[in-house]
């Protein structure tokens, strides 16, 4: 269904099939990844400003409260400093996947790193909401420099045999920062002002920069023109959807959202009808008609969705109903992101030999039963009925994710991998997305059993995407060449 390949992209239907033997080929023999020393080093780099990008939004959230003190801002108007940093990630990182694709991902991933790095520094000095707002917008335009290509730079540090591995790793590095961010916010908080939160990033920023200069592999790119009115058309179909998804979920006039609603379908639909007029689309049209790819997109959409639902909706089940500290409460989900970490690149290894439509599916149905167990918490669980439940999630969680945007990677052709890594970022923040604000929907509309209705809402979307998830076995199947 997708475009006639070129005699370069002539393996691409063997690496779409997800099958060893496409790894082997010997057309693929100029693209076997960095020799052994640089692909180290490369993943060194890659994984430092992953690291700077996850730690910061968690980092911000644990320090909200502290910041909006001495800044004398409300509560309510210091979520921006969380939402500026979220929308900008989201309106760019296709636009910037898509520029990854025509001049090169290692010039968009510098260019975010360092543009990272100085806005770093920017928060550092702000002495008002409104200059930290503004810099952790201009971060986020960073961060989605260094989010969008990111998987498509490590397509080109590892050999296709060993793609798994790679995208595994990544997983494990935004597991582990996740993880350990909230620590990190309070051990800085406990010694030092706010400001260093930002500041700590700066002296990392530039040690990954440099070396990226040295490691990071280059790719020729192509000479397409860019299609910046679809840039905007992209800004606003996303921004649009984000604030009437938001506003729906915090309670805000019905009007409102329908406005913002009605014109992001308006503008969307003129957006989508562009696309289909592009030989390389901002919005990856052409990648979303390979079924093994719009498949892991529908699962990566519905899976980080419900584990956002579930990580938003835990805190108040542990702590409103079952009356847990909020150390204790922080101890208990532990278990999730820290079982990720082990399994990710178990699943890495594997998705190299195993269909990934089977590893996502016993992952996400693993998930499921997991969610369903919490959601069915007795009135007054020990530690360990907790513990065991929220380990069952995460290793669920990472049986599937690593496969899963392994698969997306070797789906599409290797000259799109920049439109492929774009989409692989925008499936995980749309989730996330959409998750966040049914929890608020859903805590405005059942106050009472809010997280328990949550937690089955999250098993729904999660056995969803596990029913997604194996209609990719067939799929792989038919893709495999003759």
């Amino acid at each position: 269904m997708h475009a006639q390949p070129s005699r370069k992209d002539a393996a691409v239907p063997a690496e779409a099939s997800d099958s060893p033997a496409s790894d082997t080929s010997p057309l693929n023999s100029p693209e076997q990844g960095l020799p052994i020393p640089q692909r180290y080093w490369a993943m060194l780099v890659i994984a430092l400003a992953l690291t700077l990008a996850v730690l910061d939004s968690a980092i911000a959230n644990v320090a909200l409260p502290t910041i909006a003190r001495n800044l004398h801002a409300s509560a309510a108007s210091s979520i921006w400093i969380v939402n500026a940093y979220q929308l900008a990630i989201t309106i760019s990182l296709l636009p910037l996947a898509s520029l990854g694709d025509r001049i090169g991902y290692r010039r968009i991933y510098l260019g975010g790193l360092i543009l990272f790095t100085v806005a770093s520094f920017g928060c550092a000095l702000s002495n008002s909401l409104a200059t930290l707002a503004l810099a952790r917008v201009v971060q986020g335009f960073g961060a989605a420099g260094v989010m969008s290509v990111n998987t498509a730079l490590v397509r080109m540090i590892y050999p296709p045999a060993q793609l798994g591995r790679g995208v595994a790793l990544n997983a494990m590095v935004v597991a582990i920062s996740s993880a350990v961010g909230p620590t990190i916010a309070s051990g800085v908080l406990a010694v030092a002002s706010w400001p260093w939160l930002f500041a700590i990033n700066v002296p990392i920023g530039i040690a990954a920069i440099v070396g990226g200069f040295k490691a990071l592999p280059m790719n020729p790119g192509h000479e397409s023109p860019y299609d910046y009115l679809s840039a905007v058309m992209n800004a606003f179909v996303f921004g649009l959807l984000i604030f009437a998804v938001d506003g729906l979920g915090h309670g805000e006039r019905l009007g409102y959202v329908m406005f913002e609603a009605i014109a992001a379908v308006v503008i969307g639909y003129f957006f989508v009808r562009r696309q289909l007029t592009q030989p390389a689309p901002l919005l990856p049209i052409d990648l979303l008609r390979i079924p093994v790819f719009a498949l892991s997109i529908g699962t990566s959409v519905c899976s980080f969705c419900a584990q956002t639902l579930a990580f938003v909706s835990l805190p108040f089940l542990l702590q409103e109903t079952l009356g847990l500290s909020q150390v204790e409460t922080g101890l208990l989900m532990t278990p999730w992101p820290a079982v990720i970490i082990v399994a990710a690149p178990v699943a890495g290894v594997l998705s190299d030999k195993v269909s990934s439509g089977w590893l996502g599916g016993i992952g996400l149905a693993a998930m499921t039963v997991g969610l369903l167990l919490l959601a069915t918490l007795g009135a007054h669980p020990d530690a360990m009925q907790i513990t065991w439940r929220m380990a069952l999630c995460g290793a669920g969680f990472g049986i599937f994710q690593s496969p899963n945007n392994r698969t997306m990677l070797s789906a599409a052709p290797r000259e799109r991998s920049g439109g492929a890594s774009g989409m692989l970022g925008t499936a995980r923040l749309t989730g996330q997305t959409v998750g966040a604000a049914l929890v608020a929907l859903i805590f405005g509309v059942a106050p009472q059993n809010g997280p328990t209705v949550a937690l089955y809402v999250a098993a729904g979307f999660a056995a969803v995407a596990a029913v997604i998830s194996t209609l990719r076995v067939t799929q792989q199947v038919n893709t495999q060449p003759a």
